[in-house]
């Protein structure tokens, strides 16, 4: 019987060959840029209007805005909510005298890979892994790989590891590059700078009695285990959608549609309570440590990690489920 290690080393040269992973670098490599450049005109534009560079006018008038805006009739209220939140926020990081955004290389990773969670990293996951069983189809290799002594389930679970490594290989290169790329601008600086995280959001009221400060480096770490983790659900879900559907169009279509409307809906849905139960919905898990206000109230960081869990397992089951018993050389 043939073990795993050579199945898994045959996928990931089937998928460097097919450099589906030099296109992902290639597409990092050309959108960094972009927003680091981004980020230094706002630094600049934002020196401009306050005459200086102390982080701390800028908080304050963030405050005087929001604080502004959310007397306005026109604005919806979910927006007054999340603005009251961000008040909060900008008050606590006066009152400990710590700029939240610090121009430097690690704080824009941070925040880059912050954003890019909910559907950027998950786009470049999709990318790569939408075509690991349905391109077996397509290319007829799957009938050659099954006359050869090895169990359907091992074929399966060589393809759900080598997902596993390219999504560890994404997250990494995205942090790798954006530190490297913005650390041009900004300076490589900034691993010991203190960033607070435990904030606990509760309609419009922010509890700070878990809230401690821990370096940057430190808090990086568990950002990037929290996105690791968003993107592997994604990773897995794709490749169910890849043995459901032989077309890998067909297969790419189904999930680019399911990450766009998550992305909609997490900002629309906060008056639709069952929507939390959604797995695009609970996606953005780095929002959790910055104390962002969630999308639908009663969401948490463990509520979030159990749907994807949960999300994750039905795939991983339906997979093996469907690959093992169906005739997939006609």
């Amino acid at each position: 019987m043939v073990s795993l290690y050579p199945l898994v080393k045959n996928e990931c040269i089937k998928l460097v060959k097919k450099r589906r992973l030099l296109v992902v670098l290639l597409i990092l490599a050309a959108i960094i840029p972009m927003f680091t450049y981004a980020q230094m005109k706002v630094t600049q534009n934002n020196q401009k209007q306050f005459g200086t560079t102390d982080w701390r006018a800028e908080q304050r008038q963030k405050i005087v805005d929001y604080t502004r805006s959310i007397g306005s009739n026109r604005m919806p209220e979910e927006w007054k909510q999340w603005r009251r939140v961000e008040v909060k926020l900008a008050q606590y990081y006066l009152d400990k005298d710590v700029n939240p955004a610090s121009p430097n290389g690690v704080t824009f990773t941070r925040e880059f890979v912050k954003n890019a969670v909910g559907l950027f990293i998950p786009l470049m996951v999709m990318v790569v892994a939408s075509d690991l069983v349905s391109g077996e189809h397509t290319s007829g290799t799957i009938k050659l790989l099954l006359t050869r002594p090895v169990r359907r389930w091992k074929v399966l679970m060589s393809k759900l590891i080598t997902i596993m490594l390219s999504v560890s290989f994404i997250v990494l290169a995205t942090g790798l590059l954006c530190y490297v790329i913005s650390g041009v601008v900004f300076g490589y600086g900034g691993w010991d700078m203190p960033v607070f995280f435990g904030f606990q959001v509760s309609g419009t009221e922010v509890d700070f009695s878990n809230v401690r400060p821990v370096g940057q480096w430190l808090y990086l770490i568990m950002e990037f285990g929290l996105v690791w983790y968003s993107a592997l659900i994604v990773g897995v879900m794709t490749l169910m959608f890849s043995v459901l559907v032989r077309s890998t169009a067909a297969g790419m279509g189904i999930m680019l549609a399911v990450l766009i409307s998550g992305s909609i809906l997490t900002n629309m849905v906060s008056s639709w309570e069952t929507a939390k139960y959604l797995f695009m919905v609970n996606l953005k898990l780095t929002d959790y440590l910055s104390g962002a206000l969630p999308p639908i109230k009663g969401m948490n960081l463990p509520f979030s990690l159990a749907v994807l869990t949960v999300w994750g397992i039905v795939s991983v089951l339906v997979s093996f489920t469907a690959f093992t018993k169906k005739d997939v050389l006609n």
